[in-house]
C-alpha cells in the first residue's frame, strides 16, 4: 500500500488545510491531517459544544457512494438471486452483499435509493441522481417508507438490494398526487443501497441535533475518512465523505450565517474536495467534476476544486475546459508547481495532437509534386536561340509585306 505523506500547502490552500500527497501525484487533497478535527479551532475560539453522546459508525469498504449502479436506467435491475420473503408485502433479492452488523431499531440509516411503481415501471425517486444521502431512523421513518424500513432492517452495511414493497406499506390505498408522484394503490420495487449507519441508543435524527452537534458528527466522519484515505482505502473513505455531508444537506446550509456558516463550510467543502480525489484515483471523472463543480458553484475561486476539475477533464480529453480550469488557478496561485506542471502537460498533449493531425492530412493528400528542375546553361541557350529565330522571321515577313 502506498505512503500518504503530509505536507504544508500554501497559496492553493484554504486556512487550516494541508496538501496529501500521494506517490508523487500531482493531485490536491486540502485536509487538516490532525485528528483534533478542524472544529477544535472554533470550539475554543467561539462557543462551547455540547458533549457528544454519539457512537461509531458502521460502514462497508467495498461500496460505492457515489454515483448509481451501473445497469440500464430504462427500470429496475434484472436480478436473479434468490427471493427472500420478509413479510407477507415485502420481499428481497440481494444485488450486492455486505459486510458487518445489520441496524436495529433507531439506528440512523445512511441510503440511496432508486424507486418504481411496479405495475407501470415508472422510476419517481432517485437519490443518486441528486448526489445526497438520504437519512432513515429505523421506527420513526415516515409511513410511506415502512415497507422500505422493513427491508432495511436485513440489510448490512455496503449491501445493495432490490426490494419489492406492497401498497399497503408504502403510499397507500391514495397515493400521493405531489412530489413524488404515485398512483393509488401502487406496489413499489426499490433498488437501495444501505451505505452505513449509525448505532445511536436514542436514534437522533438530524433533524432533532443542533447547529453544534451536527457539524460535530460530520466532522468525526470527515476525519474517519481521512484516516482512512491513508490507508488507500478509497471507497470507505468515500461513504464517511458522503455521510459527513448528509448532515449538513442544502436545507441546513440555507439557514446558516457568520461563524456557523464558516463553521459548516470548513467541514463540508474538504469532503467535497477529498471524494474528487478519492474518484480522480478510481479514475470515476465525471463523477469527480461534479464534486468540484458543487464547491464552485458557491466558491468560483477555489483553487483545490478548479485544479482536481481540471484533472478530471483532462483525463476525459476536455482539454480546453481544463487549460481554462488550470489557468484560472494558476492566476489566483502562482507558486503552485503542480498547477504549473498539469499546464505543461496539456501543452505537450497538443504538440503531439497537432503532429499526428499533420501526418494525417498529409497522407489524405498523397506526396507532394516533384520540383521543376532548375534549367541548366544549355537549356537557356536553346531557349534564347528560338527567340532569335522567331524575331528574325517575324521580321522578314514585315519587311516581305512593305515591298509587295
Amino acid at each position: 500500500m502506498e505512503e500518504v505523506q503530509q505536507q504544508p500547502i500554501g497559496s492553493a490552500g484554504q486556512d487550516g488545510e494541508t496538501e496529501i500527497i500521494s506517490g508523487g501525484s500531482s493531485v490536491t487533497h486540502g485536509e487538516p491531517p490532525q485528528n483534533d478535527g478542524i472544529l477544535e479551532y472554533f470550539y475554543r475560539n467561539t462557543l462551547y459544544l455540547g458533549q457528544d453522546a454519539e457512537e461509531e459508525i458502521v460502514t462497508e469498504g467495498s461500496s460505492f457512494v457515489h454515483g448509481g449502479p451501473a445497469q440500464d436506467d430504462n427500470g429496475p435491475p434484472k436480478v436473479d438471486t434468490k427471493v427472500e420473503v420478509i413479510q407477507e408485502k415485502v420481499t428481497k433479492q440481494v444485488i450486492k452483499e455486505g459486510h458487518g452488523e445489520k441496524p436495529s431499531k433507531y439506528s440512523t440509516c445512511f441510503l440511496h435509493y432508486k424507486a418504481w411503481t411496479e405495475r407501470t415501471q415508472h422510476k419517481f425517486e432517485d437519490t443518486w441522481q441528486e448526489l445526497q444521502l438520504t437519512e432513515v431512523v429505523l421506527g420513526k421513518e415516515k409511513k410511506q417508507m415502512t415497507g422500505l424500513a422493513i427491508g432495511l432492517y436485513t440489510m448490512k452495511a455496503g449491501e445493495r438490494a432490490l426490494l419489492h414493497v406492497g401498497w399497503e406499506l408504502g403510499y397507500g390505498e391514495e397515493g400521493s398526487f405531489s412530489f413524488p408522484n404515485v398512483p393509488p394503490k401502487a406496489d413499489i420495487i426499490y433498488e437501495v443501497e444501505l451505505v452505513g449507519f449509525d448505532e445511536t441508543k436514542e436514534g437522533k435524527a438530524r433533524g432533532d441535533m443542533t447547529v453544534e452537534e451536527r457539524i460535530s458528527a460530520a466532522d468525526r466522519r470527515r476525519m474517519d475518512g481521512n484516516n482512512l484515505f491513508k490507508e488507500d482505502k478509497l471507497e470507505e473513505a468515500m461513504q464517511q465523505y458522503e455521510m459527513a455531508i448528509a448532515y449538513m444537506g442544502d436545507d441546513f446550509m440555507f439557514q446558516l450565517f457568520g461563524k456557523y456558516q464558516d463553521m459548516a463550510l470548513a467541514v463540508k467543502n474538504p469532503c467535497h474536495l477529498n471524494l474528487a480525489a478519492c474518484l480522480i484515483k478510481l479514475k470515476l471523472y465525471e463523477e469527480a467534476i461534479a464534486q468540484c463543480s458543487i464547491i464552485l458553484a458557491e466558491d468560483q475561486n477555489n483553487v483545490k476544486a478548479l485544479f482536481r476539475r481540471g484533472k478530471a477533464r483532462s483525463e476525459l480529453g476536455q482539454t480546453d475546459a481544463a487549460r481554462e480550469d488550470f489557468m484560472k488557478a494558476r492566476k489566483l496561485a502562482p507558486e503552485d508547481k503542480a498547477i504549473s506542471k498539469e499546464l505543461r502537460v496539456l501543452a505537450e498533449h497538443d504538440k503531439i495532437v497537432y503532429q499526428k493531425q499533420k501526418e494525417l492530412y498529409k497522407g489524405l493528400f498523397g506526396p507532394r509534386p516533384e520540383p521543376k528542375k532548375p534549367k541548366t546553361v544549355a537549356s537557356w541557350f536553346i531557349v534564347v536561340w528560338q527567340w532569335l529565330i522567331s524575331l528574325f522571321n517575324s521580321l522578314f515577313r514585315r519587311e516581305r509585306i512593305k515591298s509587295e
